[in-house]
């Protein structure tokens, strides 16, 4: 063993200048009288065998390796080959924009990525993770079994339906794999969630409490208003806004009515005679202070100018809190207070001044509590033709045979590419009907116009358009090609290619 150091020396400097060392069982031959550097090269190489075949007889196994345990069985079946085929051309920088919606495609039709190409996917929801939920939905059991290989791909394990275990992941997991435990608890035994973590809540640190809070938004109930009127005492600000906000959307409940207190002394009826007619009008007295109580229930102080909604200019801090208040009282109490339809209600005169502050909040307040007939009545009442991005947010909450022509509707109210734009960065897709009808007229005339402002904007819509628009309006894009002729934006041709792309995608995934 010892002679193995100067076989290596004697290799790299060479034999005519380090004569290797003679090991006494080295075989038969002897030394030539000239000390030929063959024979020394030869005998170099003899020895080294022999010094290879020791060291490797008298080495020690390494332990035994950790067993891996087997990829589990799939439920889901693989989608078909021409989809998966299709997977491989995104993954290698095809349309890969479409990713998403050929995951949550997939993933809605009950199907799973193919085994093959999961290392590049999880390797691509490493660096984006807005992916990640669609990659949790379509990667299948075996794609969280390949994430708990790497920890590079650790942010698949939690973060789908399944944690990656049973429930000792709520003693040992990491936080995402116990949000993700806590969440599927609560859709089967919301009671039991709730024990859970009122075992360890005072040792949680308070990111983690916010964290395991915001499960409660599944299977809210009645049941869970006393733990959250404590939370709203919690020392960590997340968590108790995080608890401010299941309370307003918990209805009967403590939080409701003291909201609907305040929001009663801010807004009221009032009759007046306008032009010899009597109307009810609706008085407004916006909070005139912010106490330790609307601190506790959620309602930022908000300082004068420094609140400023998306996109909007900042509002007063009494502004502020009126809208905070009123998004978070139960609608329920203004067809109580009014003897009216919501319909009517926002349609009755409001003084100029506070206008804007009451619909915004009315239209927070149909958001959070997913109020069908008030988001409707605030997209048909025409009072928030000033405030469309509040009203683009209460899309989803209209019945999808409704969106489209609401959305439409939205969009020919505004004025300006810098609105138009931010409007429909909050319209989700897919863009169908009246409302890709729509799309497509602004594109028509904004490409017929074709000055550099208008390329702008044909850009730009092209861009949000190439996830959202109906595959199905490619043939009436390659009529506006041909009417256009040479002069067709370049933006519109590969919106074209990417719809024609998305519609052989989603063919492909129903086959």
């Amino acid at each position: 063993m010892s002679g193995w150091s100067e076989h290596v020396t004697a290799a790299l400097l060479g034999t005519e200048r380090r004569d290797p060392p003679v090991l006494p069982e080295a075989p038969a031959g002897g030394q030539a009288a000239d000390g030929a550097a063959d024979d020394r090269a030869g005998r170099l190489l003899d020895q080294a065998a022999l010094l290879a075949v020791r060291r490797r007889a008298g080495r020690v196994p390494p332990a035994a390796p950790v067993p891996v345990a087997l990829a589990p069985v799939e439920d889901a079946p693989v989608v078909p080959a021409p989809a998966a085929a299709r997977l491989r051309r995104i993954l290698g920088g095809e349309h890969v924009r479409v990713l998403p919606e050929w995951l949550d495609a997939a993933a809605a039709r009950g199907l799973r990525v193919p085994v093959q190409s999961l290392p590049d996917l999880l390797e691509r929801g490493r660096g984006d993770r807005a992916l990640r939920p669609s990659i949790a939905a379509a990667a299948g059991r075996r794609g969280v079994w390949l994430a708990l290989q790497n920890t590079d791909w650790a942010y698949l394990v939690g973060s789908g339906d399944d944690p990656g275990g049973g429930p000792e992941v709520w003693s040992t997991g990491t936080r995402n794999r116990r949000v993700a435990y806590l969440t599927g608890l609560r859709g089967t035994d919301p009671a039991r969630a709730r024990e859970l973590l009122g075992e360890t809540w005072a040792k949680e640190p308070a990111p983690d409490r916010a964290a395991f809070l915001a499960t409660f938004a599944h299977g809210l109930s009645p049941a869970d208003e006393e733990f959250l009127e404590a939370a709203l005492e919690d020392r960590g600000k997340d968590v108790r806004q995080t608890a401010s906000d299941l309370l307003a959307r918990l209805p009967g409940s403590a939080y409701g009515a003291r909201m609907a207190a305040r929001a009663r002394a801010c807004l009221a009826p009032e009759a007046r005679t306008e032009r010899g007619r009597r109307q009810t009008w609706i008085k407004v007295d916006p909070p005139p202070a912010h106490d330790e109580e609307m601190a506790r229930d959620g309602i930022p102080f908000h300082p004068a100018g420094s609140f400023a909604p998306r996109g909007g200019k900042p509002v007063g801090a009494r502004s502020a809190w009126l809208r905070e208040v009123l998004s978070r009282t139960p609608l329920a109490t203004w067809t109580e207070l009014f003897g009216l339809p919501p319909i009517e209600i926002v349609c009755l005169p409001v003084p100029e001044a506070d206008g804007r502050d009451v619909h915004v909040g009315w239209a927070r307040a149909a958001l959070i509590q997913h109020d069908v007939e008030w988001a409707r009545a605030l997209f048909k009442g025409g009072v928030m033709v000033d405030e469309p991005e509040a009203l683009a947010e209460l899309l989803p909450v209209l019945p999808e045979a409704e969106r489209d022509a609401a959305a439409a509707g939205l969009i020919r109210w505004i004025e300006g590419e810098i609105d138009l734009l931010r409007v429909l960065e909050r319209v989700p897709g897919p863009w169908t009907g009246a409302l890709a009808s729509a799309v497509l007229a602004i594109l028509t005339a904004a490409a017929g116009r074709g000055t550099r402002r208008e390329e702008h904007l044909v850009g730009q819509l092209c861009r949000l358009a190439h996830e959202r628009l109906d595959p199905a309006a490619a043939p009436r894009l390659d009529a506006l090609a041909a009417e256009a002729g040479a002069a067709v934006p370049r933006a519109v041709t590969d919106l074209t290619d990417t719809l024609r792309f998305r519609a052989e995608m989603l063919k492909e995934l129903s086959s």
